[in-house]
């Protein structure tokens, strides 16, 4: 996942989005139709795709915030002032209030 709708000064709701469904069943497509070389990497791929699929919204919030938190280089407590900070140096349109709810997300799944 590359980003989160919804960010914005004036909205403090994070929508997720989600396309491991589409992704599955590609796989699948391919496995049905696959060589026996080529059955193991695919298997291996259904199997990751199908568990990252199992992941709650929350779950991928909080990677996402640990993912944001890395593109700026912070290596701190997730749970401080400083990790808020620099959620939102990541983020600029983040509103204070979604920036405070995601670190939660974080602190409550953490990897």
């Amino acid at each position: 996942m590359t980003g989160i709708t919804g960010l914005s000064k004036k909205n403090n709701f994070v929508l997720a989005i989600r396309d491991a469904d589409v992704v599955a069943a590609a796989l699948r497509q391919a496995l049905a139709g696959a060589s026996p070389q080529e059955r193991p990497g695919l298997e291996r791929a259904v199997a990751l795709v199908e568990s990252t699929a199992a992941a709650t919204e929350t779950q991928l919030r909080a990677r996402w915030v640990r993912s944001r938190l890395a593109a700026v280089g912070f290596t701190g407590d997730i749970t401080s002032v400083a990790a808020v900070k620099a959620l939102r140096q990541a983020e600029p349109r983040l509103s204070l209030l979604a920036a405070v709810q995601l670190q939660k997300d974080a602190v409550a799944h953490p990897e």
